[in-house]
């Protein structure tokens, strides 16, 4: 299984942010297995946009190159830890099956 993937969408100027970072930053060091990333969403304002950033920080975490996990706001050390646990444990398959009912329960798209 691919390994998961953890994005912290920022912007320098955003206090909550800077004090998120070095939370990101030692948790990124616990877990060496997993890939850790920061989104400039000033530099990077297209990639914010196709993940519909409105407020930061906002955290996704992506496993098999599906949103697992999406929230905005600063998270405690022990929370983001939890996310990890969470989404480690999840089971991708039954994840696919999920998203595959949705979609066609919403029918063919407009």
């Amino acid at each position: 299984t691919t390994r998961p993937v953890l994005v912290d969408f920022w912007a320098p100027w955003c206090a909550p942010c800077r004090a998120f970072a070095p939370v990101f930053e030692a948790t990124a060091a616990r877990h060496p297995d997993i890939l850790f990333a920061k989104v400039d969403t000033e530099q990077q304002q297209e990639i914010a946009a196709h993940f519909g950033i409105r407020s930061i920080p906002t955290l996704m975490v992506f496993r098999d190159d599906i949103v697992v996990f999406a929230e905005a706001g600063a998270l405690p050390a022990a929370a983001l830890e939890e996310v990890i646990s969470a989404a480690r444990a999840l089971d991708m398959d039954e994840v696919r099956r999920e998203i595959a009912t949705q979609e066609a329960a919403a029918g063919p798209a407009a």
